[in-house]
């Protein structure tokens, strides 16, 4: 008998097998596959190996010994931890028993997998997902991507610099749509000047011949590749579960419904998004976080939850980390101020583009009262140092400087001067606050607080 089961050991699943372990829970893992799940094995991982490469050869070479060795690291992590690593698929026999192992509680965290579009051609040979896209040893001399979200734009941006003509077909008018729809613009601008072709507000209909047949104000057109990536949203992992002798009847759209705890439910609950990231920036954040537990007495022995990918909650490897941490701290009655309304997300383009909090179209459709402030990078002295002058920063605010609420950064290092304001949003700070902190010179950092 454990304290814990895990089924699934991507990040939501060790991390939380090993925070779980080091607090003194006896902890069995469940997992078929390698361990760190898609974002080590297949996505975050291998894409920013690509990322960082110089060529698509070098990609190709690094990418495995990258994987091989962080996989390794968190093996040797969960077996110093003492957690039971077990190589199967966990399957409910009942609500406390997976695969002969009994638990007062259990977590289910199997990630998700691509979703592919129903339509006629696509199992063409041509057509791949993102990790049928990894698996390539041959750099596509045309390559056509359908969606144009998190995923999409990252391969776009790759594989153009790597050298293949890059085409990029999307049923919406804009590229990312969690991002400021003025960033979003800039950054497909960008990328078009870098000799991608964008074909937006166009429904793919079909796919024949190695041709991407679609629909555009009306005209029928085709694109040519001789690789198509099917980048087009990801559906949650709840096939061989067994999860009806658990009691959880999943909902098909979002996964595993789960309460603000993560506890699965009986209720199906929509989810915050229907690409990756789009979670990330489409909460409200009128309840403040009021509903997070305050408990001290092992409140919600005996349950099931539901992390990650799985709850189509917030489809982002970190997501799943901090709720894992927090359903092992509301198993151990631990209180937590964490902050699920407050997500970052990332998008590794060139250059690349982060978020943190709602747009301005959230924002206002919410009916919240707020300022918007804006920097560039050409004002930026390190930004003109490294050459990378193609960038903005937006703030948003309540009025008069007040609580910061989002920040929407395109440009070099991002993902970076997005992770500061996270702290900033995440502690309740002002714009005010923000401008008064020292900030060392130079930095791109100092964009946040020259903004106007």
């Amino acid at each position: 008998m454990s304290d814990l089961i895990i089924i699934g050991a991507g990040p939501g699943g060790y991390k939380a097998a090993l925070y779980a372990a080091r607090q003194g829970l006896k902890v069995t893992l469940f997992e078929e596959g390698h361990v760190g799940g898609t974002c080590l094995n297949v996505g975050c991982i291998p894409t920013k190996t690509y990322v960082h490469s110089r060529s698509f050869d070098e990609a190709v070479e690094r990418q495995p010994q990258v994987v091989e060795q962080l996989r390794g690291g968190v093996e040797t992590l969960l077996a110093n931890a003492g957690v039971t690593l077990v190589r199967e698929r966990g399957v409910f026999s009942d609500a406390h028993t997976v695969n002969g192992v009994t638990a007062k509680h259990i977590i289910i965290a199997t990630g998700s997998r691509p979703k592919m579009l129903p339509i006629e051609g696509a199992d063409d040979p041509r057509v791949v997902d993102s990790t049928g896209l990894l698996q390539l040893t041959t750099l596509p001399r045309k390559l056509c991507i359908i969606g144009a979200g998190v995923i999409g734009m990252e391969f776009a941006s790759v594989f153009q610099r790597y050298g293949s003509e890059v085409t990029v077909v999307e049923y919406l008018k804009e590229c990312l749509p969690m991002l400021d729809a003025d960033i979003a613009k800039r950054l497909r601008k960008n990328l078009e000047k870098r000799g991608i072709t964008f074909h937006m507000g166009a429904a793919v209909k079909g796919i024949a011949d190695g041709r991407v047949l679609f629909e555009q104000k009306g005209k029928e057109q085709a694109v040519e590749a001789d690789v198509i990536l099917m980048a087009t949203g990801r559906r949650p992992n709840i096939e061989g579960l067994n999860l009806a002798a658990a009691g959880i009847t999943p909902d098909g759209r979002a996964g595993i419904p789960v309460d603000e705890h993560f506890k699965a439910s009986p209720l199906p609950a929509p989810p915050l998004g229907e690409c990756p990231n789009a979670a990330a920036a489409s909460v409200s954040l009128s309840s403040e976080n009021e509903a997070l537990p305050q408990r001290g007495s092992g409140e919600g022995a005996g349950d099931i939850y539901a992390i990650g990918d799985v709850n189509g909650r917030q489809m982002l490897a970190h997501a799943a980390e901090m709720q894992g941490i927090h359903v092992v701290n509301r198993i151990l009655g631990i209180t937590d101020d964490i902050r699920f309304e407050v997500m970052p997300a990332a998008i590794f383009t060139e250059p690349e583009a982060a978020l943190v909090g709602p747009s301005e179209d959230q924002l206002k459709a919410e009916g919240i009262e707020f300022e918007c402030h804006k920097g560039f990078y050409r004002a930026n002295g390190k930004a003109l140092a490294m050459a990378e002058t193609e960038g903005m920063v937006k703030l948003r605010c309540e009025p008069g400087e007040g609580r910061l609420l989002s920040c929407h950064v395109f440009g070099a290092h991002a993902a970076d001067i997005v992770q500061e304001a996270t702290a900033f949003i995440t502690l309740r700070a002002s714009l005010r606050q923000l401008r008064q902190t020292v900030h060392i010179h130079p930095t791109l950092s100092e964009v946040l607080i020259e903004v106007s």
